[in-house]
């Protein structure tokens, strides 16, 4: 005997919200950023019909291709420092210290701070005159540093401070792949004479490989998002070798009211970041 109605139609009526929610805040801004990108836009004045103009613009613009080159800078220094000092840290953190609990809150404060904030307070100790870091250097009779406005060292600066503003992240992300890693493995090593670079290198590694794999992707996602931190302490410069991707995204949206451009430049730096992370789970796979 067929259901009624009203019952065929409850499970339809349960996920609406849901569907509605995501047709809303997903699919229409999708479909309407593919359709910006073949406009021209300033917001006050109507949509223009460019084609593709937009597109060949993208490919001639040498400062969007600038930005993307900062960006790749940024992930090549910040990736490696935060993976590699996330591991250190959580492998301390996960053996028996006097102050264990106040050490792990500690280094994920940082996480749950204001990026504002964060970005503010690394940036009067990166003060050139009155910053702490040139104070401590001149103390010891070394020169200052120009932190920020040296082109060839801002970019560091500004991924030493956003390594450890998201550290505390990945060490908590770590210290759960460590203590899935069963004590009798260590013990089994242990009887058979494995020093202790041994037991992390054959024991450790191999078994938090899917937690490697995750913050590796997390922190690249993450890496490609760089904005607070070059908008605010350097808004790009000097000389434009701050400029991250998603700053200049902003500066033709927001800046210049460039929106068909900005939806394009959105897009492609879109399909860049999908592309670079299939390409980091299939050479971490193979690897594995």
């Amino acid at each position: 005997m067929p259901q009624p109605l009203k019952k065929r139609l409850l499970p339809y009526a349960m996920v609406s919200p849901y569907l509605a929610h995501l047709a809303l805040f997903v699919l229409f801004p999708v479909v309407f950023t593919v359709v910006l990108t073949f406009h021209k836009w300033n917001i006050i004045a109507p949509m223009e019909f460019v084609g593709v103009d937009n597109y060949l613009h993208l490919f001639q613009d040498r400062l969007f291709w600038k930005s993307i080159g900062n960006t790749l800078q940024f992930l090549l220094i910040h990736i490696p420092l935060q993976i590699v000092g996330a591991l250190v840290l959580a492998y301390f953190l996960n053996q028996k210290l006097v102050l264990r609990a106040f050490f792990r809150a500690s280094f994920f404060l940082p996480v749950v701070i204001s990026g504002v904030v964060v970005t503010i307070l690394w940036q009067q100790l990166f003060g050139l005159e009155t910053g702490l870091f040139n104070r401590l250097l001149t103390t010891f009779g070394l020169g200052r540093v120009e932190w920020l406005s040296n082109p060839r060292v801002a970019m560091v600066s500004i991924a030493v401070m956003a390594t450890w503003k998201n550290i505390g992240l990945y060490v908590i992300l770590f210290l759960v792949g460590l203590q899935t890693v069963p004590r009798s493995y260590y013990e089994a090593a242990e009887v058979e004479g494995a020093s202790n670079w041994q037991q992390f290198r054959y024991i450790t590694l191999p078994a938090i490989n899917p937690t490697i794999f995750m913050v590796v992707i997390l922190s690249t996602i993450g890496g490609f998002s760089l904005f607070i931190e070059p908008y605010i302490m350097t808004d790009g410069g000097p000389l434009n070798n701050t400029l991250s991707a998603m700053l200049y995204i902003y500066k033709q949206a927001f800046g210049y009211y460039h929106m068909g451009y900005s939806a394009t430049l959105g897009l492609f730096f879109a399909m860049l970041i999908m592309a670079v992370v299939a390409l980091q789970k299939r050479f971490i796979e193979n690897d594995e």
